[in-house]
């Protein structure tokens, strides 16, 4: 038997004779974030950002000058895993600041969830210039797509590899790590409870999107099933979609047809006198 399915098997059991106190300790873990350093890769962009630090206590990279595009990047990740798009988008004349999520690299905080992140990326909002476009991946997408409804604005909106609801991913790791239904349903009570927004609520579908926007997802990718994507779509009326046939959760962030589309979009939304400075 291996270490998962131990532990697996240990929820299973204490989840029906303690179903409240595992879903408190699996409560804690879903929203505890561990950090990860940056990869070799990351390091030469990483060299050659600017560290920021917001007047929350928001840490974030900064890179180039120009229509401010702010990044929120995904659970357990790091500004600079956008590096292809952040290359892109300082040589096409942008100012890019990515933030480190609550609980993530040099932001405060021991615990995070969506609506932390969303609430980071207001505050963020609050302190630049008006934001040319913002763009999430992962949980740093859903979080983008639900600041959108807490007042966030923007010329255009990027949502990469989301979600297209949180419930599913909260009950994918209860029943991952083994919880029965009991101790199911009182995590995810606790979870709400700790984000202080119904599950529910946070799906696209209850959303109003009018923001021009891009969905952008992997066929192949293993954390969120590819289908969101065209709830994400079909729920955004003014959205465009790109499905690639590859490129896992992660590695479509280096896609070449990814940054075309999102360069693109933001060409389509910048202001006529600044898009012919551009080109000129």
């Amino acid at each position: 038997m291996n270490n998962l399915s131990l532990i697996r098997g240990v929820h299973a059991t204490l989840g029906r004779v303690a179903p409240q106190m595992v879903a408190r300790r699996m409560r804690r873990q879903f929203m505890t974030p561990r950090n990860l350093p940056p990869r070799e890769w990351e390091m030469p962009l990483l060299g050659s950002s600017e560290r920021i630090t917001l007047r929350f206590g928001l840490s974030a990279l900064r890179w180039g000058s120009g229509p401010t595009v702010l990044l929120m990047h995904g659970w357990e990740g790091r500004p600079t895993q956008f590096a292809s798009l952040i290359e892109a988008l300082v040589a096409e004349g942008y100012g890019v600041v990515a933030l480190d999520g609550p609980a993530h690299g040099r932001s405060p905080g021991r615990e995070a969830n969506v609506v932390l992140f969303a609430r980071a990326l207001l505050e963020a909002a609050g302190e630049l210039p008006p934001l040319h476009a913002v763009i999430g991946h992962s949980m740093g997408g859903a979080s983008a797509l639900l600041a959108s409804q807490m007042g966030l604005r923007a010329r255009a909106l990027v949502s990469i590899s989301a979600p297209s609801r949180i419930l599913g991913p909260i009950r994918s790791f209860a029943r991952f790590m083994g919880l029965p239904p009991k101790a199911l349903a009182h995590f995810v009570s606790q979870v709400e409870s700790h984000a202080g927004i119904p599950a529910a609520h946070l799906d696209v579908q209850r959303y109003q999107l009018d923001i021009p926007g891009l969905v952008v997802h992997a066929e192949d990718d293993p954390v969120v099933p590819a289908s969101d994507a065209q709830v994400i779509h079909d729920a955004w009326f003014d959205s465009q979609l790109l499905r690639l046939e590859q490129g896992g959760h992660q590695r479509l962030l280096a896609d070449a047809r990814l940054v075309k589309a999102v360069l693109g979009l933001l060409a389509q939304v910048r202001e006529p006198h600044i898009a012919g400075a551009a080109v000129r």
